[in-house]
């Protein structure tokens, strides 16, 4: 077990990059990417990937891997990326994994969650309601079936409560009392570190982040992507709003005003999934790197010993 995971949360544009990027050059090792819309390479700057200067500086993996065309799940991921993590670490002792899917992290740390199977006929139903009803009945059939998922998961996010609603419909049961079972065992180390800063300056920093991204080209990006608007990759912050501006049911400024409203309702939700982890050693964003790195050192030192 002295093999370790350093893994890097916390909200959108709070630093995580450059930290990962000093950590990985300091043990000289790879980063494993764990956002679930890096992974796509036709959307860079909505998603805000390390650019092409910092992936040429550290190897990076699931960065630009797939093409939002592709079905592609955490229970994918999972699988692929404990497969890179057993070669990875043949030749590092230390990983870094970054990323503010709160899902996807936990898919490398822990392990999925077991569900039971359910017939394939409930989630097009669902998939058909959706279309007929909108979102807001099927967030009302959730806070019904299941109050606490509903307070936790992404409201706006339609492949979500499908998902969820398929387990409870399908089960019988809440989507929530699947959470949380045996833990799988790793063959590694986990060491969790989270960056945060009040949330005025969260805030703050998600803003100068969007409007950044539409100096950056975001606009164009999007329009290229349009054409494929109903793909569930694009089902996302930066592009739906962007797809309504297009539609002419938007403003443009209007539009980047609902982009930086949802990226700051996504951070919060970001904060409050990886808070529940009580491992995590939590950090101001303006903590000095040596702090981070002498306290991650001596906690490396402590494990490698028993």
């Amino acid at each position: 077990m002295n093999k370790f995971i350093i893994s890097i949360v916390g909200p959108t544009g709070i630093g995580k990059t450059d930290l990962s990027l000093k950590l990985a050059a300091h043990f000289e090792t790879e980063i494993i990417s764990a956002d679930s819309r890096q992974f796509f390479k036709e959307i860079p700057i909505g998603t805000a990937a390390p650019n092409n200067e910092e992936l040429a500086l550290i190897p990076h993996h699931f960065i630009h891997n797939k093409s939002i065309t592709e079905n592609y799940s955490v229970g994918h991921y999972e699988k692929e990326v404990l497969d890179r993590i057993e070669k990875l670490h043949q030749k590092h002792d230390v990983l870094i994994l970054i990323g503010g899917s709160g899902l996807y992290v936990k898919s490398v740390l822990e392990g999925l969650d077991d569900f039971p199977e359910v017939d394939p006929k409930i989630r097009e139903k669902l998939n058909l309601e959706f279309k007929k009803k909108g979102i807001l009945a099927l967030q009302k059939e959730l806070k019904a079936k299941d109050p606490e998922t509903y307070e936790k998961i992404d409201l706006e996010n339609s492949h979500r409560i499908i998902r969820v609603l398929e387990i409870c419909r399908g089960a019988g049961k809440p989507y929530s009392q699947f959470i949380n079972k045996d833990k799988v065992k790793r063959g590694f180390t986990p060491i969790s570190i989270g960056l945060d800063a009040a949330r005025d300056i969260v805030y703050e920093r998600i803003n100068k982040r969007v409007d950044q991204m539409i100096i950056n080209g975001l606009l164009k990006e999007a329009h290229t992507v349009y054409k494929y608007k109903g793909v569930n990759a694009l089902n996302t912050v930066g592009y739906k709003e962007l797809f309504e501006y297009f539609a002419d049911n938007w403003t443009l400024d209007f539009a980047v005003e609902e982009i930086k409203k949802n990226s700051r309702r996504f951070a919060k939700r970001q904060l409050t999934w990886f808070k529940k982890n009580k491992n995590t050693k939590w950090y101001d964003y303006q903590t000095p790197f040596e702090i981070i790195l002498n306290q991650i050192q001596t906690e490396i030192s402590s494990l490698s010993k028993h």
